[in-house]
């Protein structure tokens, strides 16, 4: 370390609460990890801040320095824009306080806390924020983006249910963001993503589920790909929004509901999950295996901490990962065609593509309300994911995911996707998705919060 970059660590030292490693010290490894094994980062420093006051500090530091700046919530960025080589590195995972104020049904949660400190805050109240599926996922992140899950048909995606936040923009100024209060900020931060700053707490309108849910997870080859796509299309777009139903091409896991003969069979899943009654769950599931008998299937209720970890190991840490997604109106014979053809070219049994309906709640927001890069219309998310064990795998199945995308976009809305999706950047695919107007009044606001693109580790909006 040279005695100008010593001197710099001290400088930070002196002004943060928290703590400030530099390659060589203890925990420093721990902290550049990320979730996405492909990206191994070693930035040259790493501020892991305990306050608004510290990301304040730690931008500004960083500013001064000429540092490249990451933000790093849960660490789940699929892109790696967590973490940077060569420069700093603000870690907010110790910023993982979840308040719950049970009359006003409101939460106030840390920048660095994660999906399961929400549910173990919240569902003690019989309460939850509509989020994603993964409780390891940052709340920071998948918010910022959008933030999509099993309560979207209810209550809509996580940024419609976000009341303000308290950010740090480029300058190192400590702003609220809400309808009242810098609300041109407030709608950039719903769906634009980390471009206009650090968000240290998010509060969140909470409602009424769990704390048991109904779940059921259904189960065919892949010689009946094609049926059970057109049963969901058929199903899934009628069904009351207490339900959400996954279709989902994947591989059968090891697990003790699987007859052993199937476990890491390639086929089609549908994950049903209903917060309604244990009757409703059961006539919808006979309703589809008396239509297309499956090869196994599981039901249980289940509360709903259990349902968010659902997915948990199947997504864990330590895996080689490359996503790209795209948005369907429908399940079409066309799009069900390259899906069928394509499914079975995967070689990894931890890749796979997932549908996620998104209609109801999801559709009743306006489109120019917030800026979340998708249309407020009925359609299907889908997320084509390859996961490998080791690097080896990875360019095989990188190319798999790159030439489904290529083959459904015939078929998609158009080139857009959800940024929170987007493992490349792709300034093209990144107008689509807001599209031309919403993408102009962005870059509006990137000049007035961030005209230095300060913050750039993201889907970028250039300024």
């Amino acid at each position: 370390m040279t005695q100008l970059a010593e001197a710099g660590f001290d400088e930070l030292r002196a002004t943060l609460a928290g703590t400030v490693l530099g390659p060589g010290d203890d925990g420093y490894d721990d902290a550049r990890r990320l979730w996405n094994a492909q990206h191994d980062r070693r930035p040259a420093v790493i501020a892991q801040v305990r306050s608004a006051e510290d990301v304040a500090a730690a931008v500004r530091f960083g500013v001064a320095q000429g540092l490249e700046i990451a933000v790093r919530g849960g660490s789940h960025s699929m892109s790696g824009a967590s973490s940077v080589d060569d420069g700093l590195m603000i870690d907010l995972s110790g910023m993982n306080q979840v308040t719950v104020d049970v009359e006003a049904r409101r939460a106030r949660v840390g920048g660095g806390a994660l999906l399961r400190d929400l549910d173990a805050a919240t569902q003690p109240h019989g309460l939850a924020v509509p989020a994603g599926m993964v409780s390891h996922t940052g709340v920071g992140g998948l918010t910022l983006g959008g933030g999509m899950g099993w309560l979207s048909r209810q209550h809509g995606l996580s940024i419609d249910n976000l009341v303000s936040v308290r950010i740090v923009t480029a300058d190192g100024s400590i702003l609220r963001a809400a309808d009242d209060e810098n609300p041109d900020l407030f709608w950039a931060v719903r769906g634009g993503g980390g471009n206009f700053g650090v968000v240290s707490e998010f509060e969140f309108r909470l409602h009424e589920a769990g704390p048991m849910v109904n779940y059921g997870m259904l189960f065919w080859g892949l010689d009946q790909g094609a049926d059970v796509l057109r049963l969901a299309r058929e199903l899934i777009p009628g069904l009351p929004p207490t339900f959400t139903v996954v279709p989902a091409c994947l591989n059968a896991p090891p697990a003790p509901f699987v007859p052993e003969h199937h476990h890491f069979q390639p086929g089609y899943g549908l994950v049903v999950v209903e917060f309604g009654t244990p009757d409703e769950h059961a006539a919808v599931l006979d309703r589809i295996r008396t239509t297309l008998p499956p090869l196994f299937e599981f039901a249980t209720p289940m509360p709903y901490v259990a349902l968010q970890q659902s997915l948990d190991e199947a997504n864990d840490w330590g895996h080689y990962c490359y996503e790209k997604g795209t948005y369907l109106e429908d399940l079409t014979d066309g799009a069900i065609e390259v899906i069928t053809e394509h499914v079975p070219k995967k070689t990894s049994p931890l890749s796979a593509v997932l549908f996620y309906r998104l209609d109801n709640a999801y559709s009743a927001v306006a489109d120019d309300a917030t800026a979340f890069g998708g249309a407020r219309t009925d359609r299907y998310a889908v997320f084509a994911i390859a996961q490998t064990p080791v690097p080896e795998m990875q360019e095989a199945e990188i190319a798999w995911v790159r030439g489904f995308w290529d083959a459904l976009q015939p078929h998609a809305v158009n080139i857009g996707s959800y940024i929170n999706g987007m493992a490349d950047y792709d300034e093209a695919r990144l107008r689509a998705s807001y599209g031309d107007a919403k993408y102009e009044r962005l870059v509006e606001l990137k000049r007035k919060y961030d005209p230095g693109n300060v913050f750039h580790r993201n889907q970028n909006i250039k300024p």
